[in-house]
């Protein structure tokens, strides 16, 4: 078993947690390099007649190989054995009875519906049943097909067990995980990165990786993208910097392990279900690799937001993270976007975010604090979807309390919550499963339902009792 250092070349950055070290590659989108034993990457080509110390090399292809050059996206792997060497494939019995890749009308499982939802935050099961990450995974909407190379999904996770014995791997698209509750080590290809709450990790399709549990009982937020993968978004007339930095996200160093492990089991997501192999080795048996196609992770409190500074409020694309472009330019397959700790400084502004419909859906999640559009009931762990032009927005106890506030002029800053969003041009259908939990707050509606009309007459409207006056004509004049 060895543990790589980054190339001196590249940045790292180190963290020491419970007397681990973990060294870091920096930079997303750039062509990265590391080897836990020196000299075991070739120099000067991909696939020598025999790679050093007698490793296997092995390409991944995010991408197809005559995609652009500047989204061109793979990695050569320098491993003991290569991927191909295990039993065939088989459904996994039983099967899982939440996931899902497929969101037509055909599919039993999942509904249409325009209702605002929210969920209450699932409780983790300290200890039976057991759930690794895999187990712990459910569907709770999504769009288009992971067939079709074009759609996503949203799931939740709740666990309680790190996964032994086993890797799984996503054939069907990339993973956006963002840990609420417990720390996520993962084990990947590439090597291994330690993943708190407050961070968010990316595992490219294709990628074998297991999840460790180092807290114990651990729940948390996914988003899946089909057909595509997430990417800075472009800054426009911000400039050159600001939002999301691409040194900041950060890609493990090589690592491995070379151990004989009879029977251990590739799980393997194909359309949703999920797939088993087994062979006698750990998949993390790369020594060196390079390439620009990695798994990668992200301090969100690296994140510099942009506001407004005089009046009115931003719209919350100004606080996207990371997003999955489709073919039209400015509408995202899927947008990551936060709400983190920031000052308020615009006058005469109703500060809050405003009532909204939307062409896009809107899946909501808070990993700490509290929202400031939901003075309560929406929970740390908690989920609301609001789909494609449904009407939402603050409830009444912020409403009110806003604009009654005898300081709404001065300077407030926001501290002690991140929110979260992911956002997509995709109209969503809903888990039946969803619909039916335990979790879901069925009164959501009712947050709404106390706002009153502040319109007056008096200042110059029409009630009622004062019906409209009849417009008068408009005349044209028209010249010969």
């Amino acid at each position: 078993m060895a543990m790589a250092t980054a190339t001196p070349a590249a940045q790292n950055e180190q963290q020491e947690k419970g007397g681990l070290e973990y060294v870091y590659l920096s930079g997303l989108g750039n062509s990265l390099s590391s080897e836990a034993v020196a000299g075991t990457l070739p120099r000067g080509q991909n696939s020598p007649l025999v790679c050093p110390l007698g490793l296997y090399a092995e390409q991944l292809s995010g991408t197809p190989f005559t995609a652009p050059r500047a989204r061109n996206l793979r990695t050569w792997l320098y491993r003991i054995k290569p991927s191909v060497t295990h039993e065939p494939f088989h459904p996994r019995r039983p099967a899982h009875p939440r996931l899902i890749g497929d969101f037509d009308r055909t599919t039993t499982d999942t509904v249409a519906t325009p209702t605002q939802l929210r969920w209450r935050p699932a409780d983790v099961p300290p200890h039976h049943p057991p759930l690794d990450f895999i187990d712990g995974l459910y569907t709770v909407c999504g769009a288009g097909s992971s067939f079709l190379r074009h759609g996503y999904a949203i799931h939740m996770y709740a666990a309680n067990k790190s996964m032994d014995g086993c890797a799984f791997c996503n054939a069907d698209g990339d993973f956006l995980i963002v840990p609420q509750q417990g720390k996520l080590l993962i084990t990947t290809e590439c090597g291994k990165l330690l993943v708190p709450p407050g961070e968010i990790v990316v595992i490219p399709q294709g990628f074998r990786f297991a999840v460790d549990l180092p807290d114990g009982p651990s729940r948390g937020y996914v988003s899946e993208i089909f057909g595509t993968h997430f990417q800075l978004p472009d800054l426009g007339p911000i400039g050159a910097n600001g939002l999301a930095s691409a040194r900041d996200f950060l890609s493990p160093t090589a690592w491995f392990e070379q151990v004989h492990r009879p029977g251990y089991t590739i799980v393997q997501k194909y359309g949703g279900e999920l797939f088993t192999a087994t062979q006698d080795f750990s998949p993390f048996n790369v020594v060196a690799w390079h390439g620009n196609y990695v798994p990668y992770k992200y301090d969100l409190s690296k994140f510099c937001p942009f506001n407004t500074v005089l009046f009115d409020h931003a719209d919350p694309s100004v606080n996207t993270v990371l997003t999955a472009p489709t073919d039209k330019p400015g509408v995202a397959l899927l947008d990551f976007v936060i709400f983190p700790p920031r000052w308020l400084v615009a006058e005469n502004t109703f500060r809050p975010p405003y009532y909204h419909r939307n062409c896009m859906s809107e899946f909501m999640g808070l990993i700490y604090g509290i929202y400031e559009a939901k003075a309560d009931g929406f929970l740390p762990g908690g989920a609301s979807l609001h789909s494609c032009m449904t009407p939402h927005g603050p409830d009444t106890k912020t409403y009110e309390a806003t604009i009654s506030r005898p300081d709404a002029n001065e300077p407030s800053r926001l501290s002690g919550t991140l929110a979260f969003m992911f956002e997509s041009a995709l109209i969503p259908r809903v888990c039946q499963w969803a619909l039916d939990s335990p979790s879901r707050d069925l009164d959501y509606y009712q947050c709404w339902i106390g706002l009153k009309s502040h319109f007056s007459h008096d200042n110059g409207g029409a009630t009622s009792e004062e019906p409209c006056r009849k417009a008068e004509p408009v005349k044209f004049l028209v010249s010969n």
